[in-house]
Parts: C-alpha cells; sequence; structure tokens
C-alpha cells in the first residue's frame, strides 16, 4: 500500500444516513491502516486546512456513527465553478493536500460534488500531483444520474410515506366537523422523487395522497382548485403533497422563501404549502392544515429504511476500494438487478458521466393525469423504503446518537481568506 492520508469531506445537505456512509469509509481505511483525516465542513474546511484527526475516534464511536443523523463534521453548501474562473481555490485545495500527503479524496455529496471532485483530479493531473478522487453519492432528491437510487433517498421517502399516511388518518377522522384539506410540502426542487415517495401511503383514488404535484409538471392553480373541490366532495376531504420546487408555465415557482440564491445558485425555496392553504382557504372557503417537514425529511434516522442503510455503507466500502486501487475520477454507483425479490449491486462509473446531470421522475412514474404514481413508480420506490434500520435508544426514551469530539492537526499553510 503506498504511503499517503486519505481526506473525507462530506457536501450539502445532509441525510440521515450520511453518517453511516462516513462510518464505512473510516472502517474500510482502518482496515487497510490508512490514515484519514476528515474536513471540518465540507469543501470549506480543506480550504481553511481546518482538518479533524479521526484516529482519536474509538471503534465503538466509529460504528456508531452509523446510526447517527445530521454531518459527523460537518457539511457546506459552496459551489466551486470552473477551473478557470475558481483556480485559486483548486490551487488552494492542492496546496492543502501537498501539506498533510493527502493521497486519496473523497467526496461525498451530490452532482455539484460529483463535479468538484471530478476538477480537482484534473488540476492535480495537470500538477503532476499523484492524487486519487472519488465522488461518494449522496442525496435526499435522488436526483444524481447513472445511480439507480441515492443513499439518502430511501430514508426520507421512508418517513414521507409514513408521515403522509399517519396525516391521512387523522384528517379523516376529524374531516366531519374540522379540516377538509391537508398540504404536505416534500423537497425537490426540479426532481420529484420524494413526492412521489409519498404516493406509497395508499392506492386507488380514493387513498390519500389524492394529489401530488411534481415539478416536472407545470402547475394550473384554476385545474388544481377544482381537483381538490371534487376530491373533497367525493370522499370527505383531500390531502395534497406539493413539491417545493413546482412552477407555473412560464417556469416560475410557486412559491419561494424570499431568502435569494445559495452559493449554488439556487433559489432558497420554502412555503409551497402554505400558500396553496391560503389559495384553497380563499377560493374554496375549506378549513385547510398545511406541513412543512423540511430539515426533518432528511435527519429522520429514527424511522430509516434498512435498504438505504445498507447501500451507504456498501458506497462508503466501494469508494475506499475505488480510491486505494487507483481508480480515479469515479463514483461508486447502485445497480438494480431485480424489482422483486429487489436485488442490487455496485458498480464504478465515470464522473463524467455524473457531474452536473440531473435524473427527473421518468414520465412513465407520473400517472396520466399528472397528480399520482403509476405502478411502475410503485416498484421502484418500494424496495427502497423496505426494512428497519432503528437506532438504540437510551433510558431516556431518545435514540442514542453519537456526536465524536474530533482535534484539528495543526495547520502547515499560512491563513487562507477568500
Amino acid at each position: 500500500m503506498p504511503a499517503g492520508t486519505l481526506l473525507y469531506a462530506q457536501s450539502g445537505g445532509v441525510t440521515a444516513v450520511i453518517n453511516a456512509t462516513a462510518s464505512a469509509v473510516l472502517q474500510a481505511a482502518r482496515a487497510r491502516k490508512v490514515p484519514v483525516l476528515a474536513a471540518r465542513n465540507g469543501i470549506l474546511g480543506a480550504l481553511r486546512e481546518e482538518l479533524l484527526d479521526t484516529s482519536t475516534l474509538t471503534a465503538a464511536e466509529i460504528k456508531g456513527l452509523a446510526h447517527t443523523p445530521g454531518g459527523a463534521f460537518g457539511s457546506c453548501r459552496l459551489k466551486l465553478k470552473s477551473l478557470a474562473d475558481d483556480r485559486a481555490r483548486y490551487e488552494r485545495l492542492l496546496e492543502v493536500f501537498r501539506a498533510h500527503d493527502v493521497r486519496w479524496f473523497l467526496y461525498n455529496g451530490g452532482n455539484d460534488s460529483a463535479d468538484t471532485a471530478l476538477k480537482v483530479s484534473q488540476l492535480a493531473s495537470e500538477f503532476g500531483y499523484p492524487l486519487t478522487c472519488v465522488g461518494v453519492p449522496k442525496t435526499v432528491d435522488n436526483d444524481l444520474a447513472v445511480t439507480d437510487c441515492c443513499p439518502g433517498f430511501g430514508s426520507a421517502a421512508k418517513y414521507t410515506a409514513v408521515s403522509v399516511r399517519e396525516c391521512a388518518l387523522d384528517v379523516a377522522a376529524m374531516a366531519e366537523t374540522s379540516t377538509k384539506v391537508f398540504v404536505y410540502e416534500a423537497m425537490g426542487r426540479h426532481a420529484g422523487w420524494l413526492a412521489a415517495a409519498a404516493g406509497l401511503a395508499g392506492e386507488g383514488r380514493d387513498e390519500a395522497p389524492h394529489l401530488i404535484l411534481f415539478p416536472e409538471r407545470p402547475f394550473d392553480e384554476v385545474d388544481f382548485l377544482s381537483r381538490v373541490d371534487a376530491v373533497v366532495k367525493r370522499v370527505g376531504y383531500c390531502v395534497v403533497v406539493a413539491s417545493e420546487g413546482i412552477r407555473t408555465g412560464d417556469g416560475t415557482f410557486v412559491a419561494d422563501a424570499g431568502g435569494g440564491k445559495d452559493s449554488f445558485g439556487h433559489t432558497q425555496l420554502g412555503g409551497v404549502a402554505s400558500h396553496l392553504a391560503g389559495r384553497v382557504k380563499d377560493a374554496l372557503g375549506y378549513k385547510v392544515h398545511w406541513a412543512l417537514p423540511d430539515y426533518l425529511q432528511r435527519s429522520a434516522r429514527h424511522l430509516a429504511s434498512a435498504t438505504d442503510l445498507e447501500q451507504a455503507l456498501a458506497v462508503g466500502r466501494a469508494a475506499v476500494d475505488c480510491a486505494l486501487s487507483g481508480q480515479n475520477a469515479v463514483m461508486p454507483v447502485i445497480v438494480r438487478d431485480s424489482d422483486a425479490p429487489y436485488r442490487w449491486h455496485i458498480d464504478i462509473a465515470p464522473l463524467a458521466r455524473i457531474a452536473n446531470h440531473e435524473k427527473t421522475m421518468p414520465k412513465g412514474f407520473i400517472r396520466a393525469d399528472g397528480h399520482g404514481i403509476t405502478a411502475a413508480a410503485r416498484r421502484y420506490l418500494t424496495p427502497l423504503v423496505a426494512g428497519e434500520a432503528y437506532p438504540p435508544f437510551g433510558r431516556d426514551g431518545l435514540p442514542d446518537y453519537v456526536v465524536p469530539k474530533l482535534r484539528q492537526v495543526r495547520r502547515r499553510l499560512p491563513g487562507w481568506s477568500d
């Protein structure tokens, strides 16, 4: 085994199982006697040379990460531009890697992170620095190209489907004299995978969710209100699931949080459910409740999918294998072999096929009327939410999560400011 250090970093919005991937990375690297540093707050920590020494973690702590939500080492939303436009940042990363003898870089994130890992590998090649870069898949949006699904999605999908089923039972119980319409907002800027997962909560036109609003289909308010009214008159109540990223026919987001744009250039979303609830109340006069689960969708480790956990661990182990075998600018991806019984395996794909590509819902997964999922979508989604992977619970009745305290290694370079 060549000498050197492996650097692991987490990126973007965290998931219920991203720490499981981190746990697998640390265990696999330790088994190969490879030292691992973790960047504090993702790529930002690498730029600032804020690197954490994972050698102080006990085996029990590393194992405990697998059932702990959040990002153990911190994450960030920081998109690096092209090599030409962000040259100074990329060269700074290379300086930090040289200073700490980093020979393997694992970047655990989504589309933008895959692009960053690819560009870092290209710059290292240009400078003749022996660096192997591996992207590690993660996202609750399930929008990464090539891979059949994304670690993080299955657990968020399970939380969504369970929440919608439970809320629907509550609404049904109260509909006679109280709430007639309930609106649940799901994450998903351009891809409606999480909204689709809500469709697992029921089957048939009279079972909730009665209407699903996908970002892949333009939103028509007149049609929406008409459908809500029809469902209430037929069923007695209506449960709506709306993706946060739904847009009108001209491409305008139906609702945004008014928070401007983040460092990825994305409009800050949030507020679709409250907006729709207001329109239903004003136009139809029904009593409406709404919910914005937001971070709850991606942090609900207490209701994680066993399939999702297994896949999160698998991509972590595979990423280390890729890196140490010199497979550069690649990402371990999940390949589905069959739906029933559900079988899958890990393959390796070039980052160039993944970076900045986005996988939206196939047309065949959205019902012909545009407001529900098809049998094909149900076959795809069902195995991903299967099985329970409960965390251990303490005497206080709460999950026993691990919050590691890590020492930052000594800086070897002058301070950095953007």
